[in-house]
């Protein structure tokens, strides 16, 4: 991406991955995210997710979903399962129980949806997001996270 380094990718606070994301070329998402580098980049997303969780929103959620994030080297994905119970939020790789919900997204959608720049009811309408399962709590899902804004 344009000023991304994967070697300090950890030091970036979600709010400057945000603006990353919004002023690097989606093409350029696309390229980073097919290199080796892609899963540092997942994994540390993955990693934030139980930090921006928001308890006071999801404190009476209990579910799984799996996140297929496509579009890895030779046309790879990774699954991703993030869990949330009990007021808390978990994440894991690979998944280890049976999902309420898999949504399936390309890499530079993946990426613009966690930072804020996309909207995803919007890439689901346009088929750039697939749901599979219950699909009121694909509606409700960026509401239990502090997803920043660019």
């Amino acid at each position: 991406m344009t000023d991304f380094d994967p070697a300090r990718f950890a030091s970036v606070d979600p709010q400057e991955f945000a603006k990353l994301v919004k002023a690097t070329p989606d093409a350029q998402i696309a390229q980073v995210m097919q290199s080796d580098v892609r899963g540092k980049v997942l994994d540390e997303v993955f990693n934030r997710m139980p930090s921006l969780f928001r308890a006071d929103k999801g404190a009476n959620t209990n579910t799984v979903l799996h996140w297929v994030i496509t579009g890895g080297p030779d046309g790879s994905s990774d699954t991703y399962e993030v869990v949330i119970e009990n007021g808390t939020c978990t994440t894991a790789k690979p998944p280890q129980r049976e999902p309420k919900l898999t949504l399936t997204v390309g890499p530079v959608e993946f990426l613009k949806i966690i930072s804020g720049s996309a909207n995803p009811v919007m890439l689901f309408m346009t088929g750039k997001v697939k749901a599979k399962g219950d699909l009121g709590l694909a509606a409700s899902i960026q509401n239990l996270f502090d997803i920043p804004k660019a």
